[in-house]
């Protein structure tokens, strides 16, 4: 993660949320994981004209869900941004998807064990060329929704919780 507020040792902050999502403060991402505060994300799923779906392999060295697959270019929403220009920034930095629209379409809150959050989700529409950035994507590939409906059902698969009951919504809806 570049680009946003960094604490006095060079720590990204985050945005730190209550139970109705409002922002009550802020705190450095390794704070945020280690006590599993709320905050809010965003997450971008990315599609070719076509209709396929990028899906990606995050790195093992990732803070949450290493190694695990997924299919949006997502993050934390940093101090004093706001959540479009939080997503333009993860996918333009993951995927380096630049210069076009973002569509909102869902926010959905999410509790497990590792990560509680409100995620602002968007969709964009790319069919520009893919770069991942080294340090968060480790593989990605253009799959249809029927090949990702058929990854999701491997147990030998690991795929991010979060993002998954995000795509199973975003399936629910019709794939809008």
């Amino acid at each position: 993660m570049t680009g946003g507020p960094l604490d006095t040792d060079g720590e990204e902050r985050v945005a730190l949320i209550d139970g109705s999502g409002a922002v009550i403060g802020s705190a450095p991402r390794s704070v945020m994981r280690r006590d599993n505060l709320r905050h809010i994300v965003v997450a971008v799923l990315v599609r070719d004209s076509g209709g396929r779906v990028y899906v990606h392999r995050r790195t093992d060295t990732k803070d949450v869900f290493p190694g695990m697959h997924d299919c949006f270019a997502a993050g934390c929403l940093q101090t004093g941004e706001e959540p479009l220009a939080a997503a333009a920034r993860e996918v333009a930095e993951e995927l380096g998807v630049v210069g076009v629209p973002l569509r909102p379409w869902s926010q959905v809150r999410y509790d497990d064990a590792a990560t509680r959050h409100v995620c602002h989700a968007f969709a964009v529409t790319w069919d520009g060329p893919v770069s991942h950035q080294p340090a968060e994507v480790a593989w990605g590939a253009w799959m249809t929704p029927e090949e990702l409906r058929a990854r999701l059902a491997d147990p030998d698969w690991p795929f991010v919780p979060d993002g998954r009951a995000l795509v199973e919504r975003w399936f629910a809806e019709g794939c809008p």
